[in-house]
């Protein structure tokens, strides 16, 4: 094994130690890991992929494991740890069996592991042979969703739905791309596929900063579903809009496309500043400002109000599937209850007359319909503005009953699915 094969599995394995038991989100732990920018841009893509890979199918790899002991019980962590690195090469990634199982050797003996030098070389060359026939015979699905999501979902949606859900969650989400203008010849440029809501998507893979038009300023990322909310205002030329809870900005870019006058607000400094530079990127201007939007006073409220509320974004597994293993219940009852409080304040900041429209990437209904219920059972100030399959391209699907958008993994399987999103659009009724 080379120092920098040697170099990637080892940032690896501090990146799963740092989700799994410390509960590090992984984009985080990955940016701050201090050994990764001395690797080649090949291996840091081969550490994302390989924890991803660990993460999005952890209950798999941890039964293929305990099936492959000789003695019931798991080992010490790391050497777990290790194991699950091994067992991801061999069953998901493709990697030949004699490298998968010497890197691993090598890795214990590199982290003071070498009496557990036998036990991995034991293991992986057994999972090595049989992996494949263990997966094959797996409810993949299940088997990778926690307990406490499986029931949620079920609860939420029947278990057809919450098969479809969890299914999805097993492959990566394709590249969606927002357009500044000319979404059809972008396609075209792009080799990406145009679809009926007016978003491009395109496999992924590859540097997205070399791909053309990126230099430019003439596209951002942004799934298909996070398009959505900042579509359903109606006219927005020379209204003025708050974008509340803004960052990364890729709603405050639609807005400001679409010719709104845009105050993006975030409580967070430090995530306004990439909020800041895409905007500059995509040569668009917006007023940026770091307040909390519970307390925030402006001067008058605003035509139309955007609130992208914190969420424990379990609609976003397929992009984050670390989402599966660092948040809890009692997460959401928490995100539930500040979530609220914005809903309500944001009612304050809109006008008589104008659009607020509610939207989190969490598919919990505590955190999506039930909120909105609630906001209109307590202020009567407030109505629904019904959403339309005309207004998203003819998508009919992520409509439910009452006229919101409630997208979930494993919708639009024909198109490449979609991220599982919740978008409520209310009116403040005129004084």
């Amino acid at each position: 094994m080379t120092d920098t094969s040697l170099a990637a599995r080892g940032v690896a394995l501090d990146l799963l130690r740092d989700v799994l038991r410390k509960s590090v989100p992984f984009d985080d732990a990955f940016d701050a890991h201090p050994e990764l920018a001395a690797l080649q841009p090949r291996d840091r893509g081969f550490v994302r992929l390989l924890v991803a890979t660990v993460l999005r199918r952890l209950g798999q790899i941890d039964e293929m494991i305990q099936a492959s002991l000789a003695k019931p019980g798991l080992p010490k962590a790391a050497i777990h740890d290790m194991l699950r690195l091994g067992t991801a090469q061999l069953v998901f990634l493709n990697t030949p069996a004699h490298a998968a199982v010497d890197t691993a050797v090598e890795l214990a003996a590199a982290r003071n592991a070498a009496p557990y030098k036998g036990l991995i070389n034991a293991v992986l060359r057994r999972i090595g042979r049989e992996g494949a026939e263990m997966a094959a015979r797996q409810d993949a699905g299940r088997l990778n969703t926690p307990d406490w999501l499986w029931l949620s979902w079920r609860s939420a949606y029947g278990t057809a739905r919450t098969r479809g859900i969890v299914e999805a969650h097993l492959h990566e989400a394709p590249l969606d791309i927002t357009v500044k203008s000319d979404p059809a010849g972008w396609a075209e440029r792009l080799g990406a596929t145009l679809l009926p809501t007016g978003s491009l998507r395109r496999p992924t893979g590859g540097s997205v900063t070399e791909l053309p038009g990126f230099e430019d300023g003439e596209w951002w990322i942004q799934d298909l579903a996070a398009s959505l909310p900042a579509k359903l205002f109606g006219d927005l030329a020379g209204k003025r809009v708050f974008d509340l809870c803004a960052a990364p900005g890729g709603k405050t870019a639609q807005l400001v496309v679409r010719g709104a006058q845009v105050t993006a607000i975030d409580r967070s400094a430090r995530r306004l500043e990439r909020v800041t530079e895409n905007l500059k990127r995509l040569h668009l201007e917006a007023d940026v400002l770091a307040a909390d939007a519970t307390t925030w006073e402006p001067e008058e409220p605003a035509d139309a109000v955007l609130l992208d509320a914190p969420c424990s974004a379990t609609g976003a597994i397929r992009r984050h599937p670390d989402i599966l293993r660092v948040k809890t219940p009692d997460d959401i009852a928490k995100l539930a209850r500040a979530q609220s409080r914005l809903l309500a304040r944001s009612v304050e900041l809109v006008k008589p007359g104008g659009t607020l429209i509610y939207c989190t990437c969490s598919i919990q209904p505590e955190e999506g319909e039930m909120q909105v219920a609630r906001l209109l059972e307590q202020d009567r100030r407030v109505e629904r503005w019904p959403v339309t399959a005309d207004e998203l391209g003819g998508l009919s699907e992520p409509i439910n009953e009452a006229g919101e958008v409630r997208s979930l993994p494993g919708m639009l399987a024909d198109l490449g699915g979609i991220d599982g999103f919740f978008v409520a659009r209310l009116r403040r009724r005129p004084d």
